[in-house]
């Protein structure tokens, strides 16, 4: 697979996260559960929430439609494909290192999800280091 496709892929794995990601809050009992936070914490967890579904869409539909813009070798596509892919790494660390994921839903639903999304984490990750790496190379 070259590395167009790869991005493509690593797009269409990105929408496909951010429409998955709408049915976490009903999951995670979201309402309920920062019912008890004062307004303007419960606020900042929602912006907060939308801004990363944002990055996920932005980075999906950029790297879906237009790929060879993160590959050209120019400081921009570097910066981006670093960016996209230092936010993936940290977030595949973060699942380990910091999350404490003691009282998630448990079940094999829960067990499947989780492994599908470090499997995309993984991905994800790799191909946009591939895409700095190649950017680099240039």
């Amino acid at each position: 697979m070259s590395l167009e496709s790869a991005v493509r892929l690593a797009g269409l794995g990105q929408l496909a996260l951010a429409a998955a990601s709408t049915a976490i809050p009903y999951v995670l009992r979201w309402k309920t559960e920062t019912a008890a936070l004062r307004p303007l914490l419960r606020q900042l967890f929602w912006v907060y929430a939308g801004y990363i579904l944002g990055f996920h869409i932005a980075f999906g539909l950029v790297s879906l439609l237009a790929p060879r813009w993160l590959l050209d070798g120019s400081g921009l596509a570097t910066a981006v494909a670093g960016f996209i892919a230092t936010y993936w790494g940290v977030r595949l660390v973060l699942q380990f290192a910091y999350l404490d994921r003691s009282d998630a839903p448990k079940g094999r639903w829960f067990s499947a999800a989780e492994a599908a999304l470090v499997s995309l984490f993984v991905y994800l990750s790799a191909t946009y280091a591939a895409a700095l790496l190649a950017n680099l190379s240039r």
